[in-house]
């Protein structure tokens, strides 16, 4: 990927932001370019690099907005930049259209037009009950479907793409306030400021907790030689969300379900594996190390 015009939408995301950090240590010859609504993104996060530049704009204008722009042709997509959770999808429809299904048809658009190569960062929810969980929410089966797209374009126009997988991402950076944070990152903060930690009923559910910095190894393994769909970034082991709370060491309250969600997830990554990539980063040293700073103030 050196030399080349990198495009990451959702740049000033979570992962997006840790990606244009590793993609402007390891590629500092290539043009980075991140598009960012700023939904969840944030200015705080940005890289700080020659060769580095963000736009604010929703990816549904990312074609008209690009032909203003003087970047030449864009080589490689990771597109990110969609919309992200479960729960809240059910309060925002439209909204979810708007970033999944219709932002991702004109990111899909512009990688045919250049000719450039797509990383698209699918969602692990489809792969629960056989399948039939990608019908649990809005969410979910937008991401579903936009896999569809994203294959039937591949057989139809030549494509050049590979979907990757992400599960339960955690790590620096991520979200811990407000009603988009993360599992993890909900943990922490009440750890921090001496709450109960609050579990989703029944508790039973399992999540692949997988570190930022192997998901974003992954990818960009991906990036670099993967093909086609099935590419499940995930560290391959299944936690019970009361088993993750008993690793912070502290009381823990159950409060009631939320809709959509699914009972299980474990990653498969053994496509993944077979590219070189190992997660590196074990849940419970993680906590370990968080508890243990905590503590010492």
């Amino acid at each position: 990927m050196e030399n080349n015009t990198i495009v990451v939408t959702g740049g000033a995301g979570f992962v997006g932001s840790h990606l244009i950090a590793a993609l402007a240590r390891d590629y500092p010859r290539s043009r980075i370019v991140s598009v960012d609504n700023y939904f969840t993104g944030r200015r705080d996060v940005h890289v700080d690099a020659p060769n580095v530049t963000y736009l604010e704009d929703s990816t549904a204008n990312i074609n008209k907005r690009w032909a203003n722009e003087s970047f030449g042709t864009p080589d490689i997509v990771f597109h990110l930049g969609e919309y992200a959770r479960i729960p809240q999808s059910f309060d925002e429809p439209d909204r979810v259209w708007e970033y999944n299904a219709w932002g991702t048809k004109e990111v899909v658009k512009f990688c045919l037009d250049n000719g450039a190569r797509l990383v698209y960062a699918g969602s692990s929810s489809k792969f629960g009950n056989d399948g039939q969980d990608e019908h649990l929410n809005p969410y979910a089966w937008t991401k579903a479907k936009n896999g569809e797209l994203i294959r039937n374009y591949g057989n139809w126009y030549g494509l050049d793409y590979v979907i990757t997988y992400f599960y339960n991402v955690y790590g620096p950076g991520q979200i811990e306030d407000g009603r988009y944070a993360t599992a993890i990152g909900i943990f922490q903060r009440q750890y921090r400021d001496g709450e109960p930690l609050t579990i989703v009923e029944p508790g039973t559910q399992s999540r692949d907790f997988t570190h930022i910095d192997d998901t974003v190894a992954g990818l960009l393994r991906c990036a670099e030689h993967g093909k086609g769909d099935g590419y499940l970034i995930g560290a391959g082991r299944e936690w019970q969300m009361l088993e993750v709370a008993k690793l912070f060491g502290c009381e823990h309250v159950m409060i009631p379900a939320k809709p959509g969600e699914r009972a299980r997830g474990e990653a498969d990554n053994s496509k993944v594996r077979a590219l070189g990539w190992e997660p590196k980063v074990a849940l419970e040293d993680y906590v370990a190390d968080f508890v243990a700073s905590a503590r010492r103030g």
